[in-house]
């Protein structure tokens, strides 16, 4: 028999719920009342909402930062390609979703940036590391000939990076995907025009 592991499965569906309501709206009541654990239990897994919120961050970004080398250190495509294919899927996911969930670090970012030390420095750690991969990735163009030497490496993904979350954002707000296809089009016809 299986063992179910309870303190994952709390995670998983908080992840869920608080990508669609936020962390303040969401209520460890509710997370354990789906998940089928008794409320007494949750202090047993966590020290606190705050630990939970962490642990829910950690979860997310693990799973994400696989995700983003998936594509970015795909060898078959070439490096602005990978960045492309990158690109191109979030806005799949954007769009099959509705432009209701958005980017989780993004959300609970804009939410909490200001509320809570911990979780902006948390939050702050995950977009640096998303930005070094994408840096990477941004330095195989360079060494491929795909993109001019001239482009520091970091600035230029810190510059994907926060043009890409304006436009998750910006397309959460309109319910539409256009802001990410403006973004992608527009990044690929100027700032990472082949060379």
């Amino acid at each position: 028999m299986e063992r179910k592991d309870t303190r994952a499965e709390i995670i998983a569906i908080g992840m869920e719920m608080i990508s669609l309501q936020g962390y303040s709206a969401t209520g460890i009541d509710a997370v354990l009342k789906r998940a089928g654990v008794p409320k007494g239990s949750f202090y047993h897994y966590f020290g606190s909402k705050e630990e939970f919120g962490l642990a829910v961050i950690d979860h997310f970004a693990k799973r994400y930062a696989e995700i983003v080398d998936s594509f970015l250190k795909d060898e078959e495509p070439t490096p602005l390609n990978r960045i492309r294919n990158y690109l191109e899927t979030g806005l799949a996911r954007l769009t099959q979703n509705q432009c209701t969930k958005g980017c989780l670090v993004g959300n609970l970012g804009q939410e909490l940036a200001d509320q809570n030390e911990r979780f902006r420095a948390r939050l702050d750690e995950i977009f640096r590391s998303w930005k070094e991969q994408i840096a990477t990735c941004v330095e195989e163009a360079q060494r491929a000939e795909e993109l001019t030497q001239d482009l520091d490496p970091g600035v230029l993904a810190g510059f994907i990076l926060s043009g890409l979350e304006g436009a998750i954002l910006r397309a959460k707000v309109m319910k539409s995907p256009q802001p990410m296809r403006d973004f992608i089009e527009t990044l690929f016809a100027t700032v990472l025009k082949k060379s």
